[in-house]
């Protein structure tokens, strides 16, 4: 089962760590522009800051995954 992640109640350097991760996976894409990853992970960092963004933890493939808080409704448990 999924679980969410308060970003808060993680260490600030670990935090620092899974965003660092989170924004330099295959795939990632942040608009029409090439972004630093510091500025990557500091617009996640706001994202979540602000609540338009949450930490799940996916059990199936052991990761955690950034999520805009409008796609928590295609999961089951929320």
């Amino acid at each position: 089962m999924d679980t969410l992640i308060p970003y808060d109640s993680i260490n600030p350097d670990t935090l620092m760590t899974i965003l660092e991760d989170i924004v330099t996976r295959d795939g990632t894409d942040y608009g029409d522009y090439e972004l630093s990853s510091q500025q990557k992970c500091q617009q996640a960092l706001n994202s979540l800051k602000a609540g338009d963004a949450v930490l799940l933890f996916d059990t199936e493939s052991e990761t955690i995954k950034l999520l805009p808080k409008s796609e928590l409704a295609a999961y089951d448990r929320f």
